[in-house]
């Protein structure tokens, strides 16, 4: 199943709304929903740095391989090819954006975590740009990111976003360490760990603290006609926008606020705001750059190689704890921090906030 990042009941609002100035918005909307989302060699670079005796130290560390392509509004993939890894920058500002954004993804996994691309063997980074016509979304399809230009009116091209691109590019590396089933809490935690993801490259981009950071996802892909800074918000879930078309953020925080919904594949893209808020409660709590504690022990969580593709918040929740143990020792600072943010959003059920 292909995984995009605006999710199907934000476009279906739009879609539905009959006022005439937002013609284009509602028919661009039913256009996204309607369209096809199918779902189907290493590099290494040299990096020189000087220790502290003054000796000149060279090291070769992986480098990414990236390809772009361009639909050209059509709703076919991959389209035509217009930038390999070593071409030089075209006039196309949504190629070079898309670009970009695959290689700043590519050094936060490797930076962060030691991965080697989405597969961890230096996989090649392939994207499409300007798929459709009016096309509100950005997906990954399994095996490559795709990025529609947007309506104009309510949403701006995806390719300026790096939080969406890391987002999607997150799905892959979820998908290669085995999956989450794309539905109910198991899916919602497939959406929330590629937020955690997305947010975190940013960060890592920015050279942010995890005070310093927005934790907003998506920001800047609404038009200025829209009442909202971003698609959700990890620190904040519900927050995100509050808009007379596209109504108010549903994402609730904790537990007692769960969404029951057939919809949205069971609310993937809803109830995700609660292991979100979780992961944004651990990282503020330890302070100092998020990928390097909380980031860690997420991703150990992740690719451990004992969570079930089923796993539910509380599972996972178990997971983030045992990885921490594993990390830096049970009793420590990081083990309590994962566990009163599980607490805090009523997935653990044996704290002072679990009532609340």
């Amino acid at each position: 199943m292909a995984h995009a990042i605006v999710p199907p009941y934000l476009l279906a609002r739009i879609a539905a709304v009959q006022e005439p100035t937002w013609a284009h918005a509602a028919e661009a909307a039913r256009s996204t929903l309607a369209a096809p989302r199918e779902y189907r060699r290493v590099r290494s670079r040299l990096r020189l740095s000087i220790e502290d005796s003054g000796t000149l130290v060279a090291e070769t560390t992986p480098a990414p391989e990236r390809e772009i392509s361009d639909a050209q509004q059509l709703e076919v993939l991959p389209g035509v090819r217009v930038r390999g890894e070593d071409d030089a920058a075209t006039a196309d500002a949504a190629v070079n954006e898309a670009f970009d954004g695959l290689g700043t993804t590519f050094d936060f996994l490797w930076d962060a975590f030691g991965r080697n691309s989405l597969d961890g063997s230096g996989g090649a980074l392939l994207s499409t740009v300007h798929y459709g016509k009016d096309y509100d979304n950005a997906f990954w399809n399994g095996e490559r990111m795709v990025f529609g230009d947007g309506d104009g009116e309510v949403f701006r091209g995806f390719t300026g976003s790096l939080t969406v691109i890391a987002h999607e590019l997150a799905h892959g590396v979820i998908e290669d360490e085995g999956g989450l089933v794309y539905r109910g809490q198991s899916g919602a935690l497939n959406e929330s760990l590629a937020d955690v993801f997305g947010s975190l490259a940013e960060q890592h981009h920015l050279g942010q603290s995890a005070d310093q950071a927005s934790w907003l996802i998506g920001e800047g892909i609404f038009t200025d006609a829209v009442q909202g800074r971003a698609l959700r918000s990890l620190a904040a879930p519900g927050t995100a926008y509050d808009d007379d078309v596209l109504g108010k953020d549903p994402q609730p925080a904790h537990m007692r606020d769960f969404v029951v919904t057939r919809d949205d594949n069971g609310g993937v893209h809803i109830n995700s705001g609660i292991p979100n808020h979780a992961f944004y409660l651990t990282a503020t709590a330890l302070g100092g750059n998020a990928w390097d504690r909380a980031g860690r022990i997420w991703y150990r969580a992740l690719t451990s190689g004992t969570l079930p593709s089923t796993a539910d918040f509380s599972t996972f929740a178990d997971a983030t704890l045992t990885a921490a143990a594993a990390e830096y020792g049970e009793g420590s600072e990081e083990v309590d921090a994962v566990r009163r943010a599980w607490t805090s959003v009523g997935v653990i059920q044996d704290g002072p906030d679990a009532a609340q």
